[in-house]
């Protein structure tokens, strides 16, 4: 089975015949013991320090369909090198951009992803209150701002609504989470753990979205609520909106109350809050462990993974834009 393999340390990835070879490096240029990867075994890359890596190398990896996500040092996203596109379809492409400049059906679209997010999110915060938590206020506030999706005629107004609702969300973290205060969303930087976190998760959700994409006919620049932007692929963050309250917010909750993150995982400075490499090697090996996690999904009578689910949204949305069935978003129902 392939895995996925996260760089947190600086290093040197090569080429040893059928195999990859690792190097760490050190500030002072000094190398480590190296470890090396069975092409084989490896899905893709998740580099969160400098890679030094050369041409013939990517080639390599392109052969493979192997790929590459890069995070600055804030672990904001910076960019991914991808396997040339092997699943094409000229006609789901059209039907694609058809879609997007139709006004009443880009709309529908972007109705659908929020109408979605904020389920999942409902479900989130009636999970905790089942569990004790005073979040009765928050969830009738939602559930009003909810109301007006199907009003919103434009996409401005309805990411205003998506807005309010992520807004009235994160106020209730602080509530839900014991030992840490999250004081209001802040990001690039994110100004103390909780942001730090919300900032890592959703970069790693994002890049998820974006693999799943890259494995169907998709194109991942076409999207419907998020506007389409010449560095990003924005169908990635129209999906990313409703898996993250699932594998993002979830994950968070439960590390921190659990005490699995703690404060000396955090590297504070002014104005600004990241994950130490301890911290990382943390949160990414309990994202992992939940994108593996397994639910019986309702229409296919069989359990699948929480990363199959991405896929299967996929698959749901280019019947949609072929005319075969229509889109119905993913909603928990647990």
């Amino acid at each position: 089975m392939k895995k996925s393999y996260y760089f947190l340390n600086p290093g040197r990835l090569s080429r040893k015949d059928n195999t990859l070879k690792f190097t760490p490096v050190d500030e002072l240029g000094i190398e480590g013991q190296p470890r090396y990867l069975p092409v084989e075994n490896v899905e893709e890359f998740y580099c969160f320090g400098s890679l030094d890596a050369n041409s013939s190398l990517y080639n390599f990896l392109g052969k493979n369909q192997i790929s590459v996500h890069y995070f600055d040092y804030y672990e904001n996203y910076t960019g991914s090198f991808m396997p040339r596109e092997h699943l094409l379809s000229g006609k789901l492409l059209v039907n694609q951009v058809k879609y997007y400049l139709n006004k009443s059906q880009r709309i529908d679209l972007a109705r659908k992803f929020i109408h979605s997010a904020s389920h999942n999110i409902l479900r989130n915060l009636m999970y905790y209150r089942n569990r004790g938590k005073n979040l009765d206020g928050s969830i009738e506030d939602i559930k009003r701002y909810s109301e007006y999706i199907e009003q919103a005629k434009d996409i401005e107004t309805l990411m205003g609504i998506e807005g309010n609702i992520r807004l009235r969300y994160y106020q209730e973290f602080d509530t839900i989470i014991q030992h840490f205060t999250m004081e209001g969303r802040s990001k690039q930087p994110p100004l103390n753990e909780i942001n730090a976190l919300i900032s890592f998760g959703n970069m790693m959700c994002y890049a998820q979205c974006l693999r799943a994409i890259h494995q169907t006919q998709l194109n991942p620049t076409i999207s419907y609520l998020h506007s389409p932007g010449e560095r990003r692929f924005s169908l990635a963050l129209d999906l990313a909106e409703i898996f993250k309250p699932l594998l993002v917010d979830r994950l968070i909750f439960s590390l921190l109350n659990r005490r699995e993150l703690k404060a000396d995982d955090f590297d504070i400075k002014v104005n600004s809050a990241v994950l130490k490499d301890k911290g990382k090697k943390i949160f990414v090996s309990g994202f992992e462990a939940r994108l593996n996690e397994t639910i019986k999904h309702r229409s296919l009578g069989k359990s699948v993974s929480y990363r199959y689910l991405i896929r299967l949204e996929c698959y749901k949305l280019v019947k949609h834009l072929m005319g075969i069935e229509p889109y119905k978003p993913f909603k928990m129902w647990w």
